[in-house]
């Protein structure tokens, strides 16, 4: 409709005459001038991205139900990791749905994040009681993913130089093969056979399926006895479900436990996003992968939350972190714990028996009928032989609306679960010819029937009737700063908007109701959204080809350089293991280089931020025939538009490297550069940050690769699925084909609704909005780098360590003082100690922008008054923050007024949010480590 604004208007925040007073304040004439003065000239592109589009808000998704009604959502009983399962309605409407939940950030500043930590240490607690370990984490990526790092963690744990992985050959199979991609470069030999059959001499871990791929319960307690003895590691990859009723790993002797909470309310979403688990024993916790919430205290000896021991582990050890894991799958984990709660131990358990009943009464039914079933126990699952007529199993069970697991020609697997019904097992038994009885067995070996209680805290139980429920949830959102309530202003982690609209399809049953493995022929729609997708993020990049498999960065950049690592010894060049890496660069960079084998040697940077190329050339020289690949970030992590790169790019490819790009900040260069056509041979794209997937207070993210073409043959591929990859690729880098496809569609609606205008405006009004900023609090505090012209890029450095050294307030205080302003800080000491890196992000408007700006030139008046004597550097408003409403309407001694701790700026009366706890010390939590749910006494205070 004429004059109705478009998308692309209400996804940029500021208006026409906001962008013209922006403008004015940073002294160019318009959007272009402006990039033609940040964009070095030797990569600018101005030609229009040849991308479809833009489309409004209702076409778009008439459009997106199109290729919908490509997919065809069967009932799924194909297993293998992946089940039907309800999410309960209280949650898909207050969690999965609510912005609260989806646009939070990861914890990093705790006292802002008390909601989702606490949802977050009830899953960790649930994991851990089910388990019967003593710990669990915060959530990894996938199942497979899992028991990689916990391949990767049990190696580091073992003081011997054993170097053999065995593998139960009853494990998931797509698990095995992201074992094997994972093992090969760390020198790892991965031997499939019996577990039983372990030399403790060679190998250092066996991992184990429980119940088994094929749905059989192996008592492998013998095994672990014996591996425990002979100082083994046991890793156990487990059903959540069947833990209701099998008994715990952690009781018979295993030392690792991973696996999948897909089952506890997640859809299957064709593979992805779902919430990967690993628990152990606390003696291993300061070697366990990812994010770990635990307990500590707040400044007034409150309870408090916050990540610890892990926390930006990557950005402190660098190549020698214990994964490269950056990311949780934080939301997917609230929702299974959640999940957790909303039914409670007897609700799971009840479930597990019902499924199990279902398996057991098919079981009863095929052998009446003197059909073959494979073993003597199950939990789900059945394995049965069909004399060689599999394919024609599989079709008739397709003509009742079910899909079965083709193992080979002569068997098929078929897989229960919460949403089977009697109905479907009586159509089943008549696919075989047999009829269901009323009475059936147990199929749980004698010895393995759940003996350890669980999940028997009182958070469990106390939140059960829905009511309650809700309240439970909205406490915790409230306790939260997200999206929906204020400006995240993080460098390098792009907090826009992520549009209502884009959210909408990833509910739809044709997305989330598709198993990964699923016929082809029923997964057309997800064909067809994929290769749309792809061809699209090729235009932006300048690319060759992309894979959307990596559900990370961190994975994506595992697998761009296992692709150059793999190209290098294509060429017989295998002793390319050199990675530059710029001492500037996100330290997920330097991790992920170790695990792909690589060893890593720092390039130094000037006093400009960028990357120092006298050094790069004498790094080159000393290496040049080990070199593989330069890891640089464009924009560099500084914020800067490094007039260089091409330089750079040009060095390396003569000295026979590759050229890794990393994508995190893509938000500055789409429709501006492209890093295939300046040089870049990889990159990695953050879905979750230029592309508007949502942070989901820490997860999930996407992480795909593009290359250029020579690379196309080693980009990551699937062994279920031939059409996922190239048949010459690196293996599986995740456990499903296309990661995390079910929200692919957030990112194509995105791109559909912008169009080629729309996206390259966007890259100019965060680019704006960044230099708007810098000009702005540049007269407070100092902008420590910046390019030619004094520009910078979509983000910008304050350097808070002048202030540091002439008064004693830090740049952490800073960030918490602007808690009781109502924001979220922006990154904290990171590329460089002492600093805080700003990135408003194109689609805040020019209001909240000068809130920013008001609110950091105010703390600068505070710092001030601390210089001046009038407040003493122990004791003012900065080094408390942030301040909780206990603290205002108690005893007040201090030098400054409670009207000056609550609403230090006039805008802020009224305001609604106030942090639910003080300055957390996180030095006492790590102390006395606390990672499971305290007492329910504790919750007294709410």
């Amino acid at each position: 409709m004429a004059g109705t604004p478009s998308f692309a208007d209400r996804h940029i925040g500021p208006r026409a005459q906001d962008l013209e007073r922006m403008l004015a304040e940073v002294g160019v004439s318009d959007l272009d001038a402006l990039i033609r003065s940040t964009v070095p000239a030797a990569i600018l592109t101005e030609t229009e991205l040849a991308l479809p589009g833009p489309l409004d808000e209702e076409e778009v998704l008439v459009r997106l139900r199109e290729i919908a009604a490509g997919n065809r959502p069967m009932r799924s009983m194909i297993g293998l990791g992946y089940y039907g399962t309800v999410t309960p309605p209280v949650v898909a409407r207050n969690v999965l749905e609510n912005p609260a939940w989806y646009t939070s950030y990861t914890p990093y500043q705790p006292e802002i994040s008390q909601g989702r930590l606490e949802a977050l240490l009830n899953f960790q607690t649930m994991v851990a009681d089910l388990t019967g370990m003593e710990v669990a984490n915060a959530s990894l990526l996938d199942e497979g993913t899992a028991a990689a790092e916990a391949m990767a963690m049990a190696r580091r744990l073992d003081r011997t130089e054993r170097r053999v992985l065995v593998v139960d050959p009853d494990c998931l199979p797509q698990t095995v093969a992201v074992v094997e991609t994972r093992a090969e470069p760390l020198g790892i030999e991965v031997r499939v056979g019996d577990p039983s059959s372990f030399e403790a001499e060679t190998d250092f871990a066996v991992l184990v399926q429980y119940p088994g791929a094929s749905g059989v319960v192996t008592d492998h307690r013998a095994m672990a006895g014996r591996a425990n003895t002979e100082g083994v590691a046991v890793i156990v990859a487990a059903d959540l479900l069947a833990l209701t009723l099998l008994e715990a790993p952690g009781a018979w002797g295993a030392d690792i436990v991973v696996g999948s909470a897909q089952r506890f309310g997640v859809p299957m979403g064709f593979g992805g996003p779902h919430a990967g688990y690993i628990a152990t024993w606390t003696r291993n916790v300061r070697a366990l992968p990812g994010r770990l919430v635990g307990v500590s205290v707040d400044s007034g000896g409150r309870r408090a939350y916050r990540l610890a021991l892990q926390t930006r582990e990557q950005h402190i050890r660098r190549e020698r972190a214990t994964s490269n894991v950056c990311t949780a799958q934080v939301l997917l984990a609230v929702i299974a714990g959640f999940y957790g709660l909303w039914h409670g131990p007897e609700g799971l358990k009840a479930i597990g028996e019902r499924v199990h009943a279902h398996a057991g009464r098919l079981r009863a039914g095929l052998d009446a009928a003197g059909v073959k079933v494979e073993g003597d126990s199950w939990f789900d699952t059945l394995t049965v032989r069909t004399d060689h007529r599999a394919e024609e199993i599989l079709g008739r069970a397709v003509e009742r609306g079910i899909n079965l697991r083709k193992i080979d020609a002569d068997r098929v697997g078929i897989a229960c679960d919460e949403v089977t019904s009697s109905e479907e097992v009586e159509a089943l038994c008549e696919v075989f010819g047999a009829s269901a009885p009323p009475e059936y067995p147990t199929g749980i070996p004698q010895g393995l029937r759940r003996a350890t209680p669980f999940m028997t805290h009182p958070v469990f139980s106390r939140y059960r009737s829905e009511h309650e429920m809700l309240r439970y949830m909205r406490l915790l959102a409230d306790k939260d700063l997200a999206l929906d309530r204020t400006m995240i202003p993080l460098g390098s982690c792009t907090m826009k908007l992520n549009a209502t609209t884009e959210m909408v399809p990833i509910t739809w049953p044709e997305f989330a109701d598709l198993h990964p493995f699923a016929p082809p022929g029923q997964t057309l729609g997800f064909k067809t959204l994929i290769d749309e997708l792809e061809s699209m993020l090729v235009e932006i990049t300048g690319y060759d080809a992309v894979s959307l498999q990596p559900n990370a960065g961190s994975q994506g950049e595992f697998a761009g350089l296992l692709a150059i690592r793999a190209y290098h010894r294509s060429r017989g060049e295998s002793g390319r293991d050199i990675c530059l890496i710029p001492e500037s660069a996100h330290g997920t960079n330097a991790a992920s280089a170790v695990m792909a084998g690589l060893r890593v040697v720092v390039v130094a940077c000037d006093d400009h931020g960028n990357v120092d190329v006298v050094d790069l050339r004498a790094k080159l020289n000393d290496h040049r025939d080990r070199v593989a690949a330069i890891m640089v970030t464009y924009p560099s992590t500084h914020g800067v538009f490094e007039e260089g790169i091409v330089e750079v790019c040009d060095l390396v490819h003569e000295a026979g490297g590759q050229v890794y790009v990393d994508g995190a900040n893509l938000n500055a260069l789409v429709g501006t550069a492209k890093p295939g056509w300046f040089g870049a041979d990889v990159s990695h794209l953050n879905l979750h940050k230029t592309f508007t997937i949502p942070h989901g207070g820490g997860g999930p993210g996407v992480g795909p690769i593009g290359v250029k073409q020579h690379l196309a043959p080693f980009l990551p591929n699937h062994p279920l699925r031939p059409d996922a990859g190239p048949p010459t690729g690196v293996g599986p880098i995740a456990a499903a084909p296309w990661g995390s496809a079910g929200i692919l569609p957030i990112p194509w609606v995105y791109l559909m609704l912008m169009g080629p205008a729309g996206l390259r405006r966007a890259t100019q009004a965060a680019i704006l909005a960044a230099n708007y900023v810098a000009r702005r609090v540049s007269a407070a505090f100092p902008i420590l780098y910046t390019g030619a012209g004094g520009w910078v890029a979509h983000e910008c450095i304050i350097d808070l360590r002048p202030v540091t050294r002439e008064t004693g307030i830090s740049a952490e205080d800073v960030a918490k003082r602007l808690a009781d302003y109502g924001f979220h800080a922006p990154t904290l000491s990171f590329p460089v100690m002492g600093t805080l890196m700003v990135e408003p992000t194109e689609s805040e408007s020019l209001e909240e922008l000068d809130r920013f700006c008001e609110a950091m030139l105010a703390i600068r008046a505070e710092i001030d008054r601390v210089a001046a004597g009038e407040w003493p550097s122990d004791d003012n408003p900065l080094v408390n923050a942030p301040h909780t409403i206990e603290d205002i309407a108690g005893e007040w001694t201090h030098p400054y007024t409670r009207w000056e701790a609550l609403y230090p700026v006039d805008g802020l009366r009224g305001r609604v949010y106030v942090t639910p706890v003080s300055r957390i010390d996180g030095a006492a939590g790590d102390r006395h480590l606390v990672c499971a749910c305290p007492p329910l006494e504790a919750y007294a205070s709410g």
